[in-house]
């Protein structure tokens, strides 16, 4: 799988001449990083082309009055799919953070709702092991709400993957080969799950969206963002519980402003900045003030929910 992917990447950066721009801009993409504390750092990257993702308008209007994206029909006339468990589309991603950047999206016009969808990504993990596979709720950074997609980029991009194997971490429990660790002291709440068994990795992951939505139930899915990784054998899940869409920064004018709206790949430690002032602007304090709001407060997280 990760042959044919990276074969098809390549002829798609020749054969289609935004991709190709975009990815050769990459390269040059400005990028620096901040202690958060002794242990934790995060990366920041300016990307002007993230502008369309990070100001994307979700709500329901908007949506209504645009034509999806993500729907084969609406696609690109330089753009190419590879078909997937006859359920998905792999698609290169025109706008990348990742050096290898994918949207995979349901071939159907279907929302973005995670539940009943756990195996399909982590079989996607074990196939594509190059990647990271993740997911963004419809309100957690999803551009396209009304349109189920996963995303994968290339391993070794997010501190998160280095952060796991060398930061403080606790054991909260065992459960038949499932392990449930807690990132301590990470400065967003950040449950870690490994197992090598797929059923019951998938089974505790639906059970925890449940538990979720009964502190939250005002909406159709709990807000979170999900990574997933296979390494030594088993699967690796970063889950991120999520308490709010994007920090006040995001709604305020002027110097005070800072274009953020935090998904997956920002929590992983690669935060994204569309504009460069934003990119020379953000520090320890103001990150640690975004993480803040938009994640679930870790203490309630743990007691009533991940217990």
């Amino acid at each position: 799988m990760n042959n044919l992917i990276n074969d098809f990447f390549q002829q798609q950066l020749v054969e289609w001449d935004l991709a190709g721009k975009n990815y050769r801009g990459l390269q040059k993409a400005l990028k620096r990083y901040i202690q958060l504390s002794d242990h934790v750092r995060v990366g920041v990257q300016f990307n002007p082309e993230r502008i369309y993702s990070s100001a994307a308008k979700v709500d329901e209007k908007s949506i209504k009055e645009r034509k999806c994206f993500l729907c084969r029909h609406h696609l690109p006339e330089q753009q190419r799919w590879i078909e997937y468990m006859d359920k998905y589309l792999v698609l290169v991603n025109p706008f990348p953070i990742f050096p290898r950047h994918l949207t995979i999206p349901d071939k159907e016009h279907t929302d973005q709702r995670l539940s009943g969808r756990f195996r399909d990504m982590l079989t996607l993990a074990r196939e594509l092991d190059g990647f990271i596979v993740f997911y963004n709720g419809p309100k957690c950074g999803a551009s396209a709400p009304d349109h189920f997609h996963f995303q994968a980029g290339n391993k070794g991009f997010m501190p998160l993957e280095d952060d796991f194997e060398h930061l403080p971490k606790s054991l909260m429990g065992n459960d038949g080969g499932l392990n449930k660790w807690r990132m301590d002291n990470y400065f967003r709440t950040c449950m870690v799950l490994e197992s090598q068994d797929q059923e019951k990795l998938a089974g505790y992951l639906e059970d925890l969206l449940l538990r979720m939505k009964t502190i939250d139930a005002q909406d159709p899915e709990p807000m979170l963002n999900v990574l997933v990784s296979w390494k030594h054998d088993q699967w690796r899940v970063f889950v991120f519980p999520r308490k709010k869409h994007r920090p006040a920064q995001y709604y305020l004018e002027g110097d005070q402003r800072i274009l953020m709206s935090p998904a997956s790949v920002d929590l992983g430690g690669m935060l994204i900045t569309p504009r460069e002032e934003d990119f020379h602007k953000m520090d320890a304090n103001s990150i640690k003030g975004i993480f803040e709001q938009v994640c679930y407060d870790e203490k309630l997280f743990y007691q009533t929910i991940a217990e």
